[in-house]
């Protein structure tokens, strides 16, 4: 059994607020959910967003060993293009479909994320408020989010008439936010699809490889594209050249909702009024707490990640399958908030703590697939198996929040974890017994770490005796968790 985050859901109505933050070199938004932060969404001027953009690339490398392509775009990494992202015969050997020199039109699919280039597709879209656009497929496609048969009938009946009128039978989405749109507005839109196409084509036609066809729209616009709607109370933005590209973006598809678009004009700054800034310090942590005394503990790695969850002090005042089932059911909400939130994709195991009974892990079950319907990004959930575990893949088109606040660690080496103070001193201990050869007397010198100096001042007489000699530390703030200096007096 396979369970996604589309269908109905029993979710009551959603109030958003979205803030927009544009200082310095970089757009922060926040998306706020019934007053809870739901979504952080960033752009970076030292780091372009390509997802979305389309190129005329060259092909550079054709590998049938693991069929894919390495096609030029411009870019100091190649983009990577797999078999099944290539128009044409589908059965058909990727050396046979595609040769070095070829030159292609593809869209970037996901970024490049640490030592891979970017994800590429030569199956384009093109999204608009309403609808997606996909020249190279014929299926007209409904939002399951659209759930009502007779708004479903209404829509198919619309898109079906203009795709035959304008689209020549090209392919077309329509997303969520077209239920209860009218006829006209999907015609205006369809009509501002194709002319889009049409000047992708041409300069495609015209210019040399590499270069870029189409950029996708910036992060402001993205949002009011995507999330903007009648479930949004506000979206506020810091800067006026923001507010009025947003609100002159926004004119075009949907001027009903321009006077929920404000200038923030406050003197405390924005994320700090609403207290985000304290909130995106919280993301680095890897331990969350549960209302109820539990945890869940949150282990990103390149290729997947894990989240163990803890029951911790809770005892709860009923059996322990009850106390148990109670907390995976509190975590499973709180995993599914903080994926979404941290923008965790690919492959995630939830390792939740073990039920006996199926029926009760059914019921987590069923709290987790409810939890994640709220999130935008694609979501598969396999069936929770009988350790307690759910396996799940996350559409990942950008690298994580955390990855991007972040850096490797230059004291732990990347491990997230250090030396002991306890192995440090026996460290030492034999490393000071190698320099003198064992014969006591005379004195040293230490100098560490100051929390690693406080440590050792409390063991000193035992280092001592071990050394056989009168040991001195001393604190270096300079000094990284790991480093010392021994100098013998």
């Amino acid at each position: 059994m396979e369970r996604t985050n589309a269908g109905k859901s029993t979710r009551g109505p959603v109030k958003r607020e979205v803030l927009a933050n544009t200082s310095f070199e970089e757009t922060r938004i926040a998306i706020l959910e019934n007053g809870r932060l739901a979504e952080l969404h960033w752009e970076r001027k030292s780091s372009q967003n390509i997802v979305g953009n389309i190129y005329k690339g060259t092909v550079e490398n054709v590998l049938p060993g693991i069929s894919s392509a390495f096609v030029n775009i411009g870019f100091e990494k190649n983009a990577y293009l797999y078999i099944s992202d290539v128009l044409g015969d589908k059965n058909a050997p990727i050396d046979q479909t595609l040769k070095k020199g070829q030159t292609v039109m593809v869209q970037v699919a996901k970024e490049a994320i640490s030592t891979k280039g970017p994800k590429v597709t030569m199956d384009v879209s093109l999204p608009g408020r309403y609808l997606v656009f996909t020249p190279y497929q014929e299926y007209v496609g409904i939002s399951k989010h659209i759930a009502e048969p007779e708004e479903r009938t209404r829509l198919e009946g619309i898109v079906d008439k203009l795709v035959k009128a304008h689209l020549g039978g090209k392919g077309v989405v329509v997303r969520t936010e077209a239920e209860g749109a009218t006829e006209e507005e999907l015609e205006r839109e369809v009509k501002y699809l194709q002319n889009l196409w049409a000047s992708v084509q041409k300069k495609h036609e015209e210019l040399p490889s590499p270069a870029i066809l189409h950029n996708d729209l910036g992060l402001a616009m993205q949002i009011a594209r995507d999330v903007l709607s009648d479930q949004v109370y506000v979206y506020l933005l810091d800067s006026k050249e923001s507010q009025k590209q947003v609100i002159d973006f926004v004119d075009g598809f949907a001027p009903e909702l321009k006077d929920r678009i404000k200038l923030y004009e406050a003197k405390t700054p924005i994320f700090k009024a609403f207290n985000i800034e304290k909130q995106i310090e919280t993301i680095r942590e890897t331990k969350v707490s549960l209302p109820n005394g539990g945890s869940i503990v949150i282990q990103e790695a390149e290729s997947l990640c894990a989240i163990d969850v803890n029951t911790g002090r809770f005892t709860g005042s009923k059996s322990q399958e009850e106390t148990v089932t109670a907390t995976n059911i509190e975590a499973a909400t709180l995993v599914a908030n903080q994926i979404r939130l941290r923008n965790i994709g690919g492959i995630i195991v939830v390792d939740f703590i073990d039920m006996r009974k199926a029926s009760n892990r059914a019921k987590v079950m069923e709290a987790f697939a409810e939890a994640c319907r709220g999130d935008r990004a694609k979501i598969r959930i396999l069936p929770i198996t009988r350790l307690g575990l759910i396996e799940l893949t996350r559409e990942r088109k950008r690298m994580s929040t955390a990855a991007l606040l972040t850096a490797e660690c230059p004291q732990c080496r990347a491990s997230g974890r250090v030396l002991s103070v306890e192995t440090l001193r026996i460290k030492i201990q034999r490393e000071i017994f190698e320099m003198t050869g064992g014969r006591p007397g005379g004195s040293i010198r230490v100098s560490l770490h100051p929390t690693v100096a406080d440590a050792f001042r409390s063991q000193q007489p035992i280092i001592e005796k071990n050394v056989q000699r009168a040991v001195r530390i001393q604190s270096d703030p300079n000094l990284m968790w790991e480093d010392y200096h021994i100098v013998l007096e």
